[in-house]
């Protein structure tokens, strides 16, 4: 479930990407978005680059509970999920014919 919800943060902030693990969406750079160069970067900061992303999210992926993300809380909260692997039809029993 983090996973989704820190995945969500990217997707949501994105606006020319959808989420559906079709196209890859680029993360905007974290020293850019951390605009006083304190090294974390804040919610306000967070939604002048990305402005979909809503304080449940960003309290998501602030693990640390400190108000800003780090560079390590960015790094897990913009890489998108990896997309499902493909049924292996091997794995599925065939139907019986009538």
């Amino acid at each position: 479930m983090k996973t989704v919800v820190l995945s969500s943060l990217v997707v949501l902030g994105l606006s020319t990407a959808a989420f559906a693990q079709e196209a890859v969406p680029t993360a905007p750079d974290y020293t850019a978005i951390d605009a006083d160069a304190s090294g974390g970067v804040t919610l306000a900061e967070l939604q002048v680059a990305m402005p979909a992303v809503t304080a449940e999210q960003f309290a998501a992926a602030d693990t640390d509970g400190n108000g800003e993300l780090s560079a390590d809380e960015f790094a897990v909260a913009t890489t998108p999920a990896p997309a499902p692997a493909p049924a292996d039809p091997a794995a599925v029993p065939a139907v019986p014919a009538p």
